[in-house]
């Protein structure tokens, strides 16, 4: 190979570690020699996380969730806002919403002190969202990594992209099929209702107008959501084991126990009755589903011409 052939091979290779849109295959493997004791990092962080505040398990899943569904896994939701750019964390369904960043912040930290400038914030989010469903006592799995970070955001995708809590199963099905995910892999993967809170502004109509609902279930949502105000009062998904990671979610369901109406819309005489049945008799069905659902939601990529890089703070682009 001549001289001139090694460089320009160099000088694409440096490219692909700066900025332009080099999608290598995703790998169990892919730290293992460049920093590898960066799963060993992301756990202990987690684990110091969740054991000050369960709660925050929850956050770091739908963190990774609301990522992953707006122009793939690409920690776009990081990023914030500027004068001159417009990101994803003040779309509607982020505001005042997600949190968790200043976790990823202080383990990306932690990272970068052993391995500057190697591991993507996307896969860091990647392996504390598989961390945070085993700390609850949910599954654990092999993290697919590999993953860049994008130097943009779209707010207007955020708002696009994002079920919301009003949606009917119907379209729940269509969103998450535009994904590649099959029905299987939605009602597996909104499971992680299982932990976490929601806000008082999206569960109101349901508690308050909805006829498929637990009488005792909605008078004690009641307590804690009035009809006006208190629009950011929280009440778990799970108020019978809300910290942890079990199958009782679709046993709710079933006892018409749903949250949000999105939640009881997969049992509500539709497409996912069965399934969601199986879920409440079978926390084994539910953890393995769950698990291969979050391997496959955690390969939606950038598309293809999306600039990427490595940040090295997670919140702006290098």
């Amino acid at each position: 190979m001549g001289s001139s052939a090694r460089s320009f091979l160099v000088l694409v290779a440096l490219l692909c570690v700066v900025i332009l849109p080099c999608h290598a295959k995703l790998s169990t493997k892919f730290y293992a020699k460049t920093c590898p004791k960066v799963a060993t990092i992301v756990r202990s962080a987690m684990a110091q996380a969740v054991a000050k505040e369960p709660r925050m398990g929850a956050s770091i899943i739908r963190l990774f969730f609301h990522d992953c569904f707006v122009n793939g896994c690409d920690a776009s939701i990081l990023l914030d806002d500027t004068p001159t750019f417009t990101g994803e964390k003040n779309a509607g369904a982020n505001a005042n919403s997600v949190r968790g960043y200043e976790v990823i912040d202080a383990i990306k930290a932690q990272v970068e002190a052993a391995c500057r400038g190697v591991v993507s914030c996307a896969d860091i989010v990647a392996l504390a969202s598989r961390d945070a469903v085993n700390l609850l006592g949910g599954p654990s799995w092999n993290v697919q990594l590999g993953r860049r970070d994008s130097r943009t955001a779209s707010q207007s995708a955020a708002n696009a992209n994002l079920p919301g809590p009003g949606s009917s199963v119907a379209s729940l099905v269509s969103a998450f099929a535009a994904k590649g995910l099959s029905p299987r892999d939605m009602t597996a993967l909104s499971g992680a209702h299982t932990v976490g809170r929601a806000r008082c502004l999206f569960f109101r109509g349901r508690i308050y107008t909805e006829t498929n609902i637990n009488a005792t279930f909605a008078a004690a949502r009641r307590q804690t959501c009035p009809q006006s105000g208190g629009n950011g009062n929280l009440a778990p998904f799970d108020d019978q084991t809300p910290d942890v990671f079990d199958n009782a979610y679709y046993r709710n369901l079933v006892a018409q126990r749903g949250l949000l109406h999105s939640d009881q819309e997969l049992f509500n005489g539709g497409s996912q009755d069965k399934l969601v049945r199986k879920y409440s008799g079978n926390a084994g069905m539910f953890a393995t589903d769950f698990a291969k659902a979050m391997v496959k939601m955690g390969g939606l990529m950038p598309a293809a011409g999306t600039p990427t890089e490595v940040r090295l703070n997670c919140r702006k682009v290098n």
